[in-house]
């Protein structure tokens, strides 16, 4: 899965929380969100030299970024976990400090279950070409 790929699986798919993402569309995606938080911060800190009302829209554009990367992370994050064959919800494992995130970025680095499992087929599956029609 390439970069574009996992960014447009990502807000597509941003309600489905029952089939498989790939590692690669997994990474992708957080690649994409770190970079777009860190736009987002810059541009906070830009408005906040500006002045107090100019850091008010600051602090509003980050907070739209958090609110509209959040449920797609969330999203891509359990399909990744069913791509372990794991339920989505081992994702509240991040709730205990330290362990709980070093799990799941071990799991998240870890590659998925070959062919399909409960949560549907191997996303990097090599379709089968199309049959030749013979003359």
């Amino acid at each position: 899965m390439t970069f574009g790929e996992a960014i447009s699986n990502g807000f597509s798919n941003y309600t489905n929380f029952r089939d498989r993402t790939p590692r690669s569309g997994f990474w992708w995606w957080f690649l994409f969100t770190q970079i777009v938080n860190i736009v987002a911060q810059v541009l906070m800190g830009v408005f906040a030299a500006m002045g107090q009302t100019a850091a008010l829209i600051g602090a509003i554009i980050v907070l739209v970024v958090i609110l509209g990367l959040l449920i797609p992370g969330i999203a891509v994050s359990v399909r990744r976990l069913h791509d372990l064959d794991k339920s989505g919800w081992w994702l509240l494992i991040c709730l205990i400090p330290l362990v709980g995130a070093i799990i799941l970025i071990v799991w998240f680095c870890t590659k998925g279950t070959e062919g399909p499992n409960r949560f549907g087929p191997d996303p990097l599956a090599a379709t089968p070409p199309a049959p030749v029609p013979t003359v």
